[in-house]
């Protein structure tokens, strides 16, 4: 007997026409969608015709629940399509734990290409591209600390994810640790209507996010290696 297939299929970031259309064939041919959270998935499927046969939730709060019994349902020859809010599932969003298990169990997985933010925040920032390091985001208390003096020495550039309300402890934490004259590079909202980078060193783009009335957006930064 075959098993059934996993399809990891990434979704836009925010422009809804950021979509490839193998990504939107893969969703309509889908026996199963798992989503993070149905009130995002629903404006990608609305926007396109999209009418899942079954929908089940997948996200970092229930994984390890999930994962067996996604196996069992791969395993009844059901086409199964992984996707996350926004994004490629796996980069920051998950997506490890099932795909290891399908491995595991000897169940195919495909892969789409698509949308994921650092990559157009990296190649905007004007920073070296040719080598980079994906750090997602910082822990935010145990192990931040030992983490940020392990990549003070980091000579490739960095990419870190980052919330609004963690965005200014974040980039003081760089200043002490990676020096107030390191370049830095800010993005937020890609490809939405209030997209923004602001570029400078470490102290200036502080200064500018510490002089607004409020910070808001989610924000990818990218932060120049160590010389």
């Amino acid at each position: 007997m075959e098993n059934g297939k996993l399809y990891i299929i990434p979704t836009p970031i925010g422009n809804l026409a950021d979509i490839t259309l193998r990504a939107l064939e893969y969703l309509k041919e889908a026996e199963i969608i798992l989503v993070e959270d149905t009130r995002v998935s629903a404006k990608l499927f609305n926007h396109y015709g999209i009418n899942p046969v079954r929908k089940i939730q997948f996200h970092k709060f229930n994984e390890h629940k999930q994962v067996d019994k996604i196996i069992a349902l791969l395993k009844e020859k059901n086409k199964v399509a992984l996707i996350s809010d926004a994004g490629t599932p796996g980069i920051s969003d998950p997506a490890y734990l099932l795909v290891k298990a399908c491995i595991n169990e000897g169940i195919g997985i495909e892969t789409l290409p698509g949308a994921t933010a650092f990559v157009p925040a990296l190649v905007n920032s004007g920073l070296p591209s040719h080598n980079f390091v994906f750090e997602g985001f910082l822990p935010v208390k145990k192990g931040r600390t030992k983490k940020l003096e392990r990549l003070q020495a980091e000579e490739r550039t960095m990419i870190f994810y980052e919330s609004p309300h963690k965005l200014l402890k974040t980039l003081a934490d760089f200043e002490t640790y990676f020096g107030s004259n390191r370049k830095i590079s800010v993005s937020k909202e890609l490809t939405k209507i209030h997209e923004e980078t602001i570029r400078g060193t470490i102290q200036e783009v502080k200064k500018h996010f510490e002089s607004l009335p409020s910070v808001k957006g989610e924000y990818i930064i990218v932060v120049e290696g160590s010389n």
